[in-house]
Parts: structure tokens; C-alpha cells; sequence
């Protein structure tokens, strides 16, 4: 149980699947399958689904680079987070949307996975959630030729790294889309 006693629900976090962000990432297509895959079982759980959009000097507001991809489309009625840095909780508005809605546990999405994903499950364990990483629904493009390893390096560790994390009163844990259940 998160170290947030008030907030016993869980939702489902989607980061910057975004037509610029994806463009190059691995295995782009079945990740946002996967991530659609989610947000469908969200909804039918009745969970909240919290979107997050960046934008940068690279990535224009408004621009077909910042919209997210075709494959998925946000619900009105859901929470729309708008982001400038990594971590998707500095400087926005995703602690209160999550508190107004008492979320405590939150299963997270997107890309990139050495970026905004990680600065994000971070951020989200150290203010105090619980936080699941879907492992098979988040990406990020190759960035070898800087020195990182190759992409399914970047996500394996993530989520090696992920499942073992720990400290007190909060869980981490990686599951694969088929294993969320909400």
C-alpha cells in the first residue's frame, strides 16, 4: 500500500505517446497496441486514465509532432497533464489530479523509457505512490550511436531494475499487458 493512506485507487498513467516522441521508438507498433490495449481495460474497470503530453522548444504545442498518435484517442472526461521536463509531476498539475481523485497506485505507460518514463516512476515513488510499470508498454528510440545501449537493452533493465525496487510503505512492480488487471 502506498504511503498515500487516503488514496486507495489506482490509475493508469500514458506518457507522451506522441507522434514525435514515437516515431523512431522500438517496436513502436505493438507498444501502442499494448498501451491501447490498457486504456480499453481501463474503461471497462471503470479507472481513471490520466494522459500526459509534453512539449518542448523540439516539440511545439499543436504541432502534428505534439498530437498524440492516431492509434489512441483520450476521452474527454480524462485527465489531460500538460509537461516541460521529464518527470511528469514537476511542474503541472498531475499531484492534484491524482489527489483529487484519491489515486495512490498508479500503472504507467509510454515513452521514453530513458527519459520521461523513468523521471516519471521515480518522481511518482518518492512523492509516495505505488507504481506498476507495464513492461511490454513502454519504449524509446535508439540512441546507440550517443553511447546508450541499444533499445531493448534500455527497456530491459528498466524493467529489471523496476521490479526490484523497494522502499517503505510502497511497492514497485512490472507486469506485461496481459497481466494488468484493473
Amino acid at each position: 500500500m502506498s504511503t498515500l493512506a487516503d488514496r486507495p485507487n489506482t490509475a493508469l498513467l500514458v506518457v507522451d505517446v506522441q507522434n514525435g516522441v514515437v516515431a523512431e521508438a522500438h517496436e513502436r507498433d505493438q507498444v501502442v497496441a499494448n498501451i491501447s490495449t490498457l486504456v480499453g481495460k481501463a474503461r471497462a474497470g471503470g479507472v481513471p486514465v490520466v494522459w500526459v503530453q509534453h512539449s518542448s522548444d523540439n516539440l511545439v504545442k499543436d504541432s502534428d509532432e505534439w498530437q498524440f498518435v492516431p492509434e489512441l484517442s483520450r476521452d474527454g472526461s480524462e485527465a489531460l497533464v500538460h509537461k516541460t521536463f521529464p518527470d511528469s509531476f514537476e511542474a503541472t498539475d498531475l499531484e492534484d489530479v491524482l489527489a483529487s481523485a484519491g489515486i495512490g497506485h498508479l500503472i504507467v505507460s509510454g515513452a521514453q523509457t530513458d527519459e520521461c518514463i523513468r523521471s516519471t516512476i521515480h518522481g511518482a515513488f518518492v512523492r509516495g505512490y505505488d507504481v506498476t510499470l507495464v513492461g511490454d508498454a513502454h519504449t524509446t528510440e535508439n540512441l546507440s550511436e550517443y553511447g546508450a545501449p541499444t533499445p531493448d537493452k534500455v527497456i530491459a533493465h528498466t524493467n529489471l531494475y523496476w521490479q526490484y525496487h523497494r522502499a517503505p510503505g510502497r511497492t514497485a512492480a512490472v507486469q506485461n499487458t496481459d497481466e494488468v488487471s484493473f
